[in-house]
């Protein structure tokens, strides 16, 4: 038997199985997930009491996180919407509808069949750290079902529209099944990868009508996504009249001069109208006559700011304040789960973090009373795609971690120094941008930190066009758990 053998431990064998009780397994555990001899990523058939991982969200931290835990833990990623979805590339997907296919991929194949971890399609509706349970709401079910965990990460991520009471916007699909009905394409269904499909096609119909008619176009925020989606639209309808404005005296925010000023140079050629240091206000004449808009524009695209998204966290888990008026949550140094009063939530009786939050849905720093934002432990860190990967790796070794410690008996590491939970730091990667310029133009910023202006643009022109697509091709591969992805991403993740 296994745990004569001593192949399980006591603790190991007391474990949840996954349906919300609790068994001893039998001498001759049944395997969890079955294997193909042609999927040689599959990893090693897991015994039941193996501990239990549940990971919210899909996107590029949730994946990490899969790829990560695998081997050592059983792992159900759940999410909302049935596909993975390029975030920072699908600006090019409204304008280029085609290019949708070489952004997204389904995540139950690749999930389930790759990864060797279950996949469920659905809504969580409520995270309980006490129990350790997860409501959700699956796709195909009136029902609402609790599934319970040894370990929950929350990589759920977080919308783009600070003015919309959901955040809509078109750079992330529509998922939440109360948000739908109130937002404005209710038609369409964006948890299915074809309704954003027709989303996108849709859009690209309504651009093209307006592009007949020689239409003007408003873009409010000349930051990455404000510059590229302006770009983007003069490239692929150049007859648009187009113009962007921005409350900071600079595109690009806080990134260095010479990168704002090669994007102004590079919009100024192709025609698109910039006004900088201006505020946006709908409502005064004045503010139309100062954009050369008398009449205000035919179309307007906001492109400013994030929003929370975690409708299933109690409020005590939330911030009050922050982009998009607050709602993010609040994690230690350690990225465990606490409460507006700095306690743990969700720890075992050790105190030993057992909720963490990576990503985007995290309030993305940790402040210190008294200090300056650059002073804290962890300054603000930019919500973009590599610091929740980075976040991912941390959070999954601290699962590791206090596993040997509570279940495994192990207190010391490799070198026989005390094994202890890793605390976060702000990430090298998190000061690297990309921003396109339309397909045959860019520019790259690396070195970046919380300090306004900091980095240094290191390459630019077509150059740095092919290097955003080779970034996006190898990204999209490896969170499809595709080898090359793997073996161009692993080292920059763990160095």
């Amino acid at each position: 038997a296994l745990k004569q053998s001593g192949q399980l431990s006591k603790a190991m064998l007391d474990r949840p199985n996954g349906n919300g009780t609790h068994e001893k397994a039998p001498a001759s555990a049944q395997p969890r997930h079955r294997s193909s001899v042609l999927n040689f990523t599959a990893p090693a058939i897991k015994q039941q009491g193996t501990p239990t991982v549940v990971v919210i969200g899909g996107g590029f931290a949730g994946l990490h996180c899969c790829r990560l835990l695998r081997n050592k833990f059983k792992v159900t990623l759940v999410d909302a919407k049935e596909y993975f979805e390029y975030t920072p590339g699908v600006l090019r997907a409204y304008v280029k509808p085609k290019h949708l296919d070489a952004l997204t991929f389904t995540l139950s194949p690749v999930i389930e069949e790759r990864m060797g971890c279950k996949f469920i399609w659905g809504e969580v509706k409520e995270l309980n750290g006490e129990e350790k349970t997860a409501t959700v709401k699956p796709m195909f079910q009136a029902e609402k079902e609790v599934i319970d965990f040894d370990y929950c990460i929350i990589a759920a991520g977080c919308n783009f529209g600070p003015f919309h009471k959901w955040g809509e916007s078109l750079w992330f699909p529509t998922i939440h099944e109360d948000a739908r009905p109130e937002g404005s394409w209710p038609h369409l269904d964006e948890r299915f990868l074809e309704g954003r499909r027709r989303h996108i096609l849709e859009e690209y119909g309504n651009i093209k009508a307006l592009e007949d008619k020689n239409a003007s176009i408003l873009v409010v925020g000349a930051g990455f996504i404000g510059v590229e989606w302006v770009t983007e639209l003069q490239h692929f309808f150049p007859k648009l009249k187009l113009t962007i404005i921005d409350f900071l005296p600079q595109p690009l925010g806080p990134l260095p001069a010479n990168a704002a000023q090669y994007c102004e140079k590079y919009m100024n050629k192709v025609g698109i109208k910039q006004f900088y240091a201006t505020k946006y206000d709908a409502k005064s004449p004045e503010f139309w006559k100062k954009i050369e808009l008398p009449n205000g524009p035919d179309k307007e695209y906001v492109c400013i700011g994030v929003k929370a998204s975690n409708y299933f966290m109690p409020k005590e888990t939330l911030s009050e304040k922050g982009p998009g008026g607050g709602g993010w949550i609040l994690m230690n140094m350690n990225l465990g789960v606490k409460t507006r009063e700095g306690k743990a939530w969700g720890a075992d009786e050790k105190g030993y973090p057992r909720i963490y939050a990576v990503g985007d849905c995290n309030y993305s720093c940790v402040e210190e009373p008294g200090k300056k934002p650059d002073e804290w432990p962890i300054p603000p860190i930019p919500k973009i795609s590599y610091p929740g990967e980075e976040m991912s790796v941390i959070a999954c070794k601290n699962i590791d971690k206090i596993d040997k410690m509570i279940f495994r008996g192990v207190t010391t590491d490799f070198f026989g120094q005390k094994l202890e939970i890793s605390d976060m730091h702000w990430p090298w990667g998190a000061g690297m941008f990309a921003t396109s310029l339309g397909p045959d133009d860019a520019c790259f910023v690396a070195g970046a930190n919380w300090i306004k202006n900091s980095g240094l643009m290191c390459v630019w022109g077509q150059l740095c066009a092919v290097q955003k697509e080779i970034i996006e091709a190898s990204k999209v591969d490896e969170c499809a758990h595709g080898i090359v992805g793997r073996l161009i991403w692993h080292f920059v993740h763990h160095t």
